[in-house]
């Protein structure tokens, strides 16, 4: 019992340890701090599911319906690029999005300090903001529209696990990693292949979460436009290299 415990939980880790849609993924969310924890939940459920169909051998009724496997390739393949061309739209855009950290406002871009002439021949005092401060305002700072910086809202949570439940459930490389592979290892392992199928779950459980609560402590370098386009040029790629190589042998 212990042995295949541990075995399916080493197996189950070494195989969900990888850049990919699901991860990527949560790694976005769990810096951005929206609904981490629950897009966590919903793919650590999902890949204790699709682990137990594999032991319970839906791997074998799927190797039965190649049809099946070619329609979720394909319906993959489109949704995983579309995206990645989101995700490119955003890296491509010259005013990216900022991220708060702990009730911070990102910075914003500075701004040179200038004195403004007054009708009276005085000048006005420069604020550190950029902008005039009149002696006759009482010190009030003229607001800068400018000098803002656009801050991430909030997404809304059944659009996020809308989204994350289609990149779990339309990756045909989830069904290769959980169903075909882990299901057929787990037949290996007799009375306590259940057993192996609680490990492996148990290490997709563990990896989530600890990729979704870690990924709060990356935000500090991600407080930027900048940093954003960045990340999201990186998912673009993933995701539609992902994308391509699901239909690539076909």
């Amino acid at each position: 019992m212990t042995s295949a415990l541990l075995a399916g939980f080493g197996l189950g880790l070494s195989l969900i340890v990888a850049i990919g849609a699901q991860n990527l993924f949560v790694l976005r969310q769990g810096i951005r701090r929206e609904h981490a924890l629950a897009v966590a939940a919903v793919c650590a459920v999902s890949d204790a599911a699709l682990i137990a169909l594999g032991v319970s051998g839906l791997g074998f009724v799927l190797h039965s319906a190649p049809w099946l496997v070619t329609a979720v390739r394909w319906a993959g393949f489109a949704f995983l690029l579309c995206y990645g061309v989101l995700a490119a739209r955003r890296a491509l855009r010259r005013s990216g999005e900022a991220l708060v950290v702990d009730g911070a406002v990102a910075p914003a871009a500075p701004a040179r300090e200038t004195a403004h002439p007054r009708r009276d021949g005085q000048r006005d005092a420069p604020s550190r903001h950029g902008c005039p401060v009149s002696p006759d305002a009482g010190g009030s700072v003229a607001p800068d529209a400018g000098a803002a910086v656009a801050v991430a809202a909030p997404a809304r949570l059944l659009p996020v696990l809308a989204t994350c439940l289609a990149l779990t459930w339309l990756n045909p490389h989830v069904y290769l990693d959980t169903v075909f592979l882990l299901g057929s290892v787990a037949s290996t392992q007799g009375a306590d292949r259940w057993w192996f199928a609680a490990g492996a779950a148990t290490a997709s459980v563990v990896w989530f979460f600890a990729l979704a609560l870690g990924a709060r402590y990356l935000g500090r370098w991600l407080a930027t436009p900048r940093a954003w386009r960045i990340l999201d040029g990186v998912i673009a790629v993933v995701m539609i290299a992902i994308a391509v190589s699901l239909v690539w042998p076909a």
